[in-house]
């Protein structure tokens, strides 16, 4: 009976090439889409999950409560891991690093080879509390002195030429600091799936050393990491911490509470507002899901249509079969299995499309997916044939199983408005999805086109930075004097860190009666970096050499002033982090965050401990300035190479995700609209083919051929016009509401609305009217002959 009835299927595909072409060019475009997205999908959901302590590993965070809310922050104190080993019995095991943002490129030597590699500084027992694997060296100790280093294996390659690196010694720098390490472990390979991704660890313990750093700082940025033991209550260990900072911090009126997130809900989970965790890449996994399934259903609506819409060819078959004694379960099980069939076909198309198109895929979602068929990947793959098949096949068996065999065997072709109304809604929620994915993938774009071109205050084109190195630390105010000499750099200077990306801290001040806390992002700079990046002053004036002792006066932004509350602020004195200050002057507002976020307090200060080279240059002149400070670079700092950025495109670098996600949906919703015209041209076909004695009766009774056209165009328009008018609410509601993720953002916009309706109307037209004109212009005589 099964042979039989592959035989069938097999026959009904091959006679019907028509219907088998269109159903197995939309399916395997969709189960294609479908397999990319549950690869990207399942890599992001694994981010991290490695680690063998996984259920039991947190991060310590904390929520900062303020004028405007509640900030959440990962910043906690140095000594904070040991504070709580020591004091915590729930606590198993507990490290401390330095941000992975920190130190991105991190200056190693050794004999007469040099590098550059992003590092952490890392506590003793890191690589217990984490699980990354080793090459050699023990995990236990390997961080135990403060004069050792662990390096991956490809920079034990790169400095040794070998990975045979135990008890070599190397060479670090940061800022002025020197320092020799010797080797006490090689790290294999870190998964692609680790968050955080470095090629050094040295130990906290020198990072410690070389700060000074020897109390609990409340105000520490550090990150803090806790191995809990099995069958810790954590929202009673959350309690006991939310009295802990507030311990330490007698005197602020402004409580501070630290509370435990799953280590590995961090790259997912990692947004908060107002103290809730409210999403953040897990909002983009959900939305690639959904869109997995609309596009996976949007390819089964075409063959239940072309299916339902052939059923008059098959009628006898199924009168035949029952006569003889089939019954309904046999025959739903024979279309379901010919809907199987075609779903296996498809799957092969789509396995070769996978395969095709992962480079490209790679390049736009910044990964590195491979499709092996290993124990997962093909439950997935079978789960997505399944569920196709079914969702294609269902309907149709139990449609075409239904039917009364003795009206089908006198020639009566039973027929209902139930059934034509059906197609026409599965039509009108496919360009649905079309609507809503077109309205997206525009807004979207405009949102990114708004961020790019939106002043953020400060100039960030033409500036050219790079990490400090070798002998540059300990001459910073030289060499910056030798740098303005260069011919086309207009400006130079120096700071910790970078303008975009690092988080804000808790600042204390006493200002009114009593000692607040306010959020606020510390700029440590030199003399001339707001000239440099051509911030405004709003009043007071910037640091200048000519005023003396600048480096115990302070320049906030218009935020933080407003934040404090201090009317007329320029020459005022203030305790700010516990030190009598000066306000020297008070900044415009700028974007030294994403434009996700509304403009927070900042304040700059002097420091001669600067880590980044800022370099203005004159436009037009970029490329001979560059060979220019390459050369001079090289001369002043010999044995190191002169490795730079642009700051615009650390600016750009925000909006990555955005720029992902907006390129994906370009993507697919092409294919929503392929595969649902696909459907929509078939459906226009059956419908010339089954009108062919009507249309010929009406021609010869003198209607004109463009008539004909709109008759039979004009029934796909009026549901496509539906779906417009569904979908344009829909979608704008969506799109609203991303929007406002931004802080700053464009709104929807009627011109969308209208663009969109407008682009379905003509994709509508194009898509039957072949069908239409080749009906409207065949000769009826022939028609009604062959009658």
């Amino acid at each position: 009976m099964f042979k039989n009835y592959l035989k069938t299927a097999w026959r009904h595909l091959l006679k019907n090439k028509r219907f088998t072409i269109l159903n197995l060019i939309g399916l395997s475009t969709g189960l294609a889409c479908t397999l990319l997205i549950c690869l990207w999908v399942y890599d992001e959901l694994s981010i991290d999950h490695f680690h063998k302590n996984d259920r039991r590993l947190f991060q310590v965070m904390e929520n900062q409560p303020h004028e405007k809310g509640i900030t959440t922050s990962d910043g906690t104190p140095a000594l904070l891991a040991a504070t709580l080993k020591a004091d915590m019995p729930e606590v198993e095991n507990a490290t401390v690093s330095t941000p992975a943002s920190w130190f991105p490129k991190i200056a190693l030597t050794t004999g007469n080879k040099s590098t550059k590699s992003a590092g952490i500084f890392a506590g003793q027992d890191y690589l217990q509390v984490f699980s990354y694997p080793l090459l050699q060296g023990n995990s236990r100790q390997v961080l135990q002195d403060k004069n050792n280093i662990v390096i991956s294996e490809q920079l034990a390659h790169t400095l040794f030429g070998t990975t045979n690196a135990i008890g070599k010694t190397i060479t670090w720098q940061v800022d002025r600091f020197k320092k020799i390490s010797t080797v006490s472990g090689v790290l294999a390979q870190l998964p692609s799936n680790a968050s955080t991704q470095f090629d050094c660890l040295l130990p906290f313990d020198a990072f410690r050393e070389i700060m000074n750093i020897s109390a609990l700082d409340p105000q520490g940025p550090f990150n803090t990491f806790l191995v809990m033991k099995e069958g810790a209550d954590i929202p009673a260990f959350n309690a006991k911490l939310g009295s802990f900072m507030t311990s330490l911090t007698k005197g602020s009126t402004t409580p501070r509470n630290l509370f435990l997130q799953r280590y590995s809900d961090h790259y997912l989970h990692g947004n908060y507002e107002n103290g809730v965790a409210a999403g953040g890449r897990i909002s983009y996994v959900k939305l690639f899901s959904l869109i997995a399934l609309f596009i996976l259903v949007i390819a089964c609506i075409n063959f239940v249509n072309l299916s339902t819409a052939q059923a008059s060819g098959r009628m006898k078959e199924m009168g035949i079969r029952k006569t003889i004694g089939a019954n309904r379960l046999a025959l739903v099980l024979q279309y379901l299995g010919e809907s199987m069939l075609m779903t296996i076909l498809a799957l092969g198309i789509a396995l070769l499309l996978v395969a095709l198109l992962l480079p490209e895929f790679n390049h736009i979602t910044g990964k590195a997916l491979s499709f092996s068929l290993n124990g997962k990947m093909i439950g997935i793959i079978v789960a997505v044939a399944l569920l196709t098949g079914i969702l294609a096949g269902g309907y149709p068996a139990l449609y075409l199983s239904g039917f009364n065999p003795l009206p089908v065997l006198k020639g009566k072709v039973p027929g209902s408005p139930g059934q034509l109304l059906a197609r026409k809604g599965l039509v009108v929620f496919q360009f649905t999805l079309s609507v809503l994915f077109m309205v997206a993938v525009i807004t979207a774009y405009r949102q990114i086109a708004y961020v790019q071109r939106t002043n953020p205050g400060y100039d960030k084109d033409n500036v050219v930075y790079f990490d400090v190195e070798g002998k540059v630390p300990e001459h910073i105010p030289e060499f910056l004097a030798a740098l303005k000499r260069i011919p086309g750099v207009v400006n130079a200077s120096a700071m910790v860190g970078n303008v975009l990306g690092a988080p804000s801290i808790g600042c204390t001040w006493k200002g009114r009666g009593t000692v607040e806390t306010i959020m606020c992002r510390p700029f440590p700079v030199n003399y001339d970096m707001i000239e440099t990046l051509g911030i405004e002053m709003a009043a007071g004036r910037s640091f200048s050499r000519d005023y003396g002792a600048d480096d115990s006066r302070i320049i906030f932004n218009e935020a933080a002033i407003r934040a404090m509350g201090i009317d007329n602020p320029v020459g005022k004195v203030i305790e700010f982090n516990g030190m009598k200050t000066e306000i020297a002057g008070v900044v415009k507002n700028f974007h030294f965050q994403s434009m996700h976020e509304t403009i927070s307090p900042l304040f700059f200060r002097l420091d001669s401990l600067n880590s980044t080279v800022m370099v203005k240059v004159k436009g037009g002149q970029t490329k001979a300035v560059l060979d220019a400070l390459a050369a001079f670079y090289q001369n002043y700092n010999p044995g190191f190479t002169f490795d730079y950025k642009f700051l615009d495109e650390d600016y750009q670098a925000q909006y990555t995700a955005e720029k992902r996600v907006a390129a994906l949906s370009k993507y697919f919703t092409a294919l929503a609209i392929v595969i649902s015209c696909l459907g929509l041209f078939g459906l226009a076909a059956f419908t010339a083919e089954s009108r062919r004695k009507e249309i010929s009766i009406r021609k010869v009774l003198g209607a004109t051929a463009a008539h004909v056209m709109m008759m039979l165009s004009g029934e796909f328009l009026r549901s496509v016009l539906i779906a417009v008018l569904i979908g344009l609410p829909l979608a704008w509601y969506c799109m609203d509401r991303w929007l406002h993720s931004f802080a700053y953002h464009i709104e929807v916009g009627a011109g969308v609305s209208v663009l969109v309706g407008i682009s379905m109307v003509g994709i509508t037209l194009l898509t039957v009217s072949f069908q239409a004109i080749r009906a409207a212009l065949e000769n009826p005589v022939k028609n009604l002959k062959a009658e």
